[in-house]
């Protein structure tokens, strides 16, 4: 049977009355008040084993209270309850020593699992010392169970120098996430650093990560520091790492054994002091098996693997987003815009291909082009009356169609050649013969929307973007 004396603080009766329940049912001894000045004389006095307390209360705020209660009972576990489910408050009951952070509502069964692992553990966990830091704007914005799950593990992972590995579509914000990861975190005062796989050409990927002397290459007239030398003491940040090449992942996988590297034509190892976040919109486990991703690389990089959800999972923080991006553009010059309810039911039955990038983009077009304040469902419609309607099941259709006829084609090549072997070079003639029309088809397909277009081909949307501007494809719209 559980034992143990809970501390109860929160000015809303139902809520101490339905807590009080609960822990006694579980076998815990409560006490319960709705001030921080009842509490505060609780602990002073020696009293309780855990304290649950609500962080606004009407003689003081709980994070002003907890680092006096850390100050006089170190060990005594706190659990901190919001309604301000923000990833700020995440983060300031992290480095205010709070054991754990529940946003509310919350889940009577969760939470008294969270009561008996504290009361378990021979000490709570210790915040930073730090003070929290003000900044002027959420870095993330959602109060939806899936972003609440997601600040709670950021504010976990703030003070470690843990490698993390972020999941998820294009256009969710996984480079916010790491951003987020750096500022608020014990590196915030050195660099941050990202670089897109995809966004580099494939025998560059060294140098630029690890540098190169002069001399090292053809072209390399003098020496160059690279990503890692760059990002020293402070967060490197390796977005679309699915697109990195074998030889960069071995490199990469040395880095993190060993914790050092030499520049390309360098012998000299350089020690690396960095903190290291990676994403892809890949499922690199499906690389794995394709043989194009190291899994001894994919394990030390999953140390935390973090799922960021898409938009059509999370819909419920779209009122939230919306309003987010308003404001933002308000800030940069654009008018004041307000949305109504039907304007909102619309945005929350739309699929989101694009995820919270799409809604951005959708925000700032409305700000910059709308004739009236308030924006409803008919604005709504216009906007999307001018976007693809086609499924991503149908576009997956006419990849399928599409991939055929590149096999076919392939076919038909090769068999030109008999039981000769093709010319050199076949791989670049292969694809400056294919790369043209394939991408037209892909734009073609997806009615001139890049960002399916992207999906489709399994590209970065930069990525894509600057190869229409290279290969100077037209991209057509047609309705």
């Amino acid at each position: 049977m559980p034992e143990g004396k809970i501390l109860v603080a929160d000015d809303d009766v139902a809520i101490r009355t339905v807590l009080n329940q609960a822990l006694s049912r579980a076998g815990y001894e409560v006490r319960s008040t709705g001030n921080a000045a009842t509490l505060w004389r609780w602990v002073a006095q020696g009293e309780g084993d855990l304290v649950l307390t609500d962080v606004v209360m009407p003689d003081e705020n709980a994070f002003d209270l907890l680092p006096r209660i850390k100050k006089v009972r170190p060990d005594l576990p706190v659990i901190v309850m919001s309604a301000q489910n923000t990833l700020m408050t995440a983060i300031r009951a992290s480095e205010r020593g709070a054991y754990e952070y529940l946003p509310k509502p919350f889940d009577l069964k969760e939470l008294i699992a969270i009561v008996g692992r504290a009361l378990a553990e021979p000490k709570a966990r210790m915040g930073a010392a730090a003070k929290a830091e003000e900044f002027e704007s959420m870095p993330l914005v959602g109060r939806s169970p899936a972003m609440q799950e997601i600040y709670r593990v950021l504010a976990r992972l703030m003070q470690t120098d843990l490698t993390v590995m972020i999941a998820g579509e294009s256009g969710t914000g996984k480079e916010l996430v790491a951003r987020a990861l750096h500022d608020y975190g014990k590196r915030r005062g050195g660099p941050f650093v990202a670089v897109n796989m995809a966004a580099i050409p494939r025998d560059l990927i060294e140098s630029d990560l690890f540098g190169h002397e002069k001399g090292a290459f053809t072209g390399a007239n003098s020496r160059s520091t690279g990503r890692f030398e760059q990002a020293e003491g402070g967060t490197l940040f390796l977005d679309e790492i699915g697109d990195m090449p074998m030889e960069a992942q071995t490199r990469l996988l040395r880095v993190l054994q060993q914790g050092e590297y030499t520049t390309v034509g360098g012998r000299t190892p350089i020690k690396s002091d960095l903190r290291i976040v990676a994403a892809s919109n890949k499922d690199l486990r499906i690389l794995i098996q394709q043989g194009l991703f190291r899994e001894d690389l994919f394990f030390r990089l999953n140390v935390v693997p973090l799922r960021l959800p898409p938009l059509r999972e999370r819909v419920e923080d779209i009122p939230d987003l919306i309003r987010h991006f308003f404001a933002q553009a308000q800030r940069e010059g654009l008018p004041a815009k307000r949305i109504d309810a039907d304007a909102l039911d619309r945005l929350k039955r739309h699929r989101w291909p694009g995820n919270v990038r799409e809604l951005e983009n959708l925000a700032r077009r409305l700000a910059a082009l709308h004739p009236h304040e308030t924006i409803n469902a008919a604005a709504i419609d216009d906007e999307f009356a001018q976007a693809p309607t086609r499924t991503l099941a149908e576009d997956a259709a006419r990849a399928d169609t599409l991939a055929a006829a590149i096999e076919h084609h392939l076919t038909r090549y090769f068999a030109t050649f008999g039981d000769d072997l093709p010319p050199p070079g076949l791989y670049h003639r292969i694809l400056r013969e294919l790369e043209f029309p394939l991408l037209s088809a892909a734009l073609a397909a997806t009615n001139g929307n890049q960002i399916r277009a992207a999906d489709l081909l399994g590209l970065n949307r930069n990525t894509l973007r600057k190869k229409i501007r290279d290969l100077q494809i037209q991209v057509i719209r047609t309705s």
